[in-house]
């Protein structure tokens, strides 16, 4: 035997025993206050299972006959789920690779896995090794792929899009190589006893750039001399407990990279440099991290560092974005559910601590409608609608979908009477200003409040959404819930924030040759408002945002310097809303005020100062 070979088996031998190590380790590492869970018992079979039906006892959940421990056939191999009893539609999910010599539903009992998704709401999707155990990542490649390509589009149950990963022993490489080759998909990762992977793999995906392609929506075309985003610069927080310190370097050179530490750690935490200029937190600020941790901890304390952390758009890069995750106990998030013609429906109310300090009894709310597919709960998360609440104090109130074309998805539906109902709601339980009541939405949530602000502008102040425009047809008609509604004729404050590579009626700008649905928009509001629009501050547009991703134009009212219509155009984006345009929405918002009288005012301080405010 050569010399070569057996280093080799040495250091198989080493992690065989180490694995076996971590193995106990993790089945008595339950999180403090779980307890150990019932058994799981056997898994249900999900090969050839009919779809759920739908199940309209419940809210933006999934079927209740989906709860449960599940089995997935690949081949000769087999992946798991978990669904809570209580798991949303588009939930959250963890994607575990359990390690060598465990019984899947044991170890997810024994190491507090299933309590923690049972009391957190949330699924999990588990990766299990081949009869021999673990292999290579060539190996393991084709397997791993099926099972999350299964994990990630199927009709049994629907997941938020993004994921967080968590690899033990011989079965964390494969998933750490699914991370680095689909680095927009992962929102934050954990090792527990990793070897790592080796260099060579590393580098055959660092100097890989993210193009402007843009998932089916309008491609993206950079400027020359625009520097693309590499693979090794994708923020990705990261966790090792107990690594093999012999093996892990290049592991932790390439996510040190990617998070753009520093080089010193403090308590093995390795730091987002202060003045990074990382994409995925030009918004939110240094907040990543790699972290080593070289005794083992328990699986709570895995969960808060992978859950500090949320992120939105899984496939254009200049878009995705790392943010911190709302936590709804700490915010005091109240999930609530009303009869909507029939039906049960879902709405969160958030009432910051900042409302009353800021507007005593008055605060002002913004309802806020999800794109197509999106949950209230998926939505409060992916827009950070959230933190511009409370440095702001509005009162935020954020609609739920209901089931649309498969009992996993959801879409919006009588909305007028849902819109009506939850106003008066609002206006009665909570301390709210009703002449302030504003609209916001996303993709079919902005076709809701684009809707609303033709065809009743007296339901708000102001309105400003992104990503979908409407105007009224030739007979002067929208279409609401189903129902032709005419269009008022009426001005009121509007707003719209549509990215480059967004949806194909939005492409190009006002001022090109192609007539779409963006120019019928502004014709309807400029002509409501006495404009043209060569009455543009700009043709060129402002230039402002990261990287001055942002062309703004704005038209005033006739004689006056108030704002009545706004647009801006997102060059680094594709369909889905950014963290940084939230902000910007209700920087436009929060300057208007309807009264019971029709009357509309502008206040340059945003109703900071009792006499400034204009009449419209």
């Amino acid at each position: 035997m050569s010399t070569i070979d057996r280093r080799r088996l040495l250091r198989g031998s080493a992690a065989l025993a180490v694995s076996a190590t971590l193995t106990n380790q993790a089945l008595t590492a339950t999180p403090a206050g779980a307890g150990h869970p019932a058994p799981l018992g056997p898994p249900q079979s999900l090969d050839g299972r009919p779809f759920p039906a739908y199940d309209y006892s419940r809210a933006s959940k999934l079927p209740r006959e989906m709860t449960g421990y599940w089995t997935k056939s690949f081949g000769n191999r087999t992946a798991k789920v978990y669904i809570s009893a209580e798991t949303p539609i588009r939930s959250y999910y963890t994607v575990i690779a359990v390690p060598d010599g465990v019984e899947t539903g044991e170890f997810l009992r024994r190491t507090g896995w299933a309590g923690i998704a049972d009391r957190r709401q949330e699924g999990l999707f588990v990766l299990e090794p081949g009869p021999g155990g673990w292999g290579s990542l060539a190996a393991e490649a084709a397997y791993v792929e099926a099972a999350i390509g299964f994990f990630q589009n199927n009709r049994y149950f629907s997941i938020f899009g993004l994921h967080y990963l968590v690899g033990y022993g011989t079965g964390a490489p494969a998933l750490e190589a699914w991370a680095v080759a689909h680095p927009l998909r992962v929102i934050s990762q954990a090792y527990i006893g990793s070897p790592g992977l080796d260099a060579g793999y590393l580098a055959s995906y660092a100097g890989r750039e993210f193009g402007g392609e843009t998932d089916g929506y309008t491609p993206v075309e950079f400027p020359a001399g625009f520097d693309l985003i590499r693979y090794d610069e994708t923020v990705l927080p990261t966790l090792y407990v107990q690594p093999d310190r012999e093996s892990i370097g290049a592991s932790l050179s390439y996510w040190r990279q990617a998070n753009d530490t520093g080089r010193h750690t403090r308590d093995g935490v390795y730091r987002q440099r202060r003045d990074s200029r990382r994409w995925m937190t030009s918004h939110s600020g240094p907040i990543s991290q790699v972290a080593v941790q070289q005794r083992p901890i328990g699986t709570h304390r895995i969960v808060d560092f992978l859950t500090r952390y949320t992120r939105y758009e899984n496939f254009f890069a200049y878009g995705n974005q790392l943010m911190e995750r709302a936590d709804y106990t700490r915010l005091g998030v109240q999930v609530r559910t009303m009869m909507v013609e029939g039906y049960l429906r879902e709405y969160l109310v958030h009432v910051p601590g900042s409302a009353r300090r800021l507007w005593r009894d008055r605060a002002p709310v913004v309802f806020v409608w999800p794109g197509n597919s999106q949950t209230a709960k998926v939505f409060f998360d992916a827009t950070g609608w959230w933190t511009v609440a409370e440095r702001e104090g509005f009162i935020l109130v954020v609609i739920g979908e209901q089931y649309s074309t498969t009992s996993v998805s959801v879409s919006h539906r009588d909305s007028n009477t849902f819109y009506q109902q939850l106003r008066a709601l609002i206006i009665d339980e909570f301390p709210v200003d009703p002449t302030r009541l504003y609209s916001t939405g996303q993709s079919a949530g902005s076709a809701v409040t684009q809707n609303f602000a033709i065809a009743h502008p007296e339901y708000f102040a102001a309105v400003a959404s992104t990503s979908f425009t409407t105007a009224p047809d030739a007979a002067g008609m929208v279409t609401i819930d189903g129902v032709q509604v005419p269009a008022s004729g009426r001005m009121i404050p509007n707003y719209q924030i549509y990215g480059y590579g967004d949806l194909g009626f939005l492409a190009g700008e006002l001022w090109d040759d192609t007539q779409n649905s963006l120019d019928s928009w502004a014709r309807y509001h400029l002509g409501v408002n006495g404009l043209a629009l060569a009455d543009v501050d700009t043709v060129a547009g402002r230039r402002h945002g990261w990287r001055d991703r942002f062309r703004t134009w704005t038209w005033h009212g006739a004689h006056t310097e108030i704002p009545v219509l706004k647009l801006s155009r997102n060059l680094y984006r594709s369909h889905n809303t950014t963290f940084e345009e939230s902000p910007m929405l209700w920087d436009f918002l929060k300057h208007y005020s309807l009264g019971p009288d029709g009357v509309r005012y502008y206040s340059a301080s945003a109703f900071r100062r009792p006499r400034d405010r204009k009449r419209l």
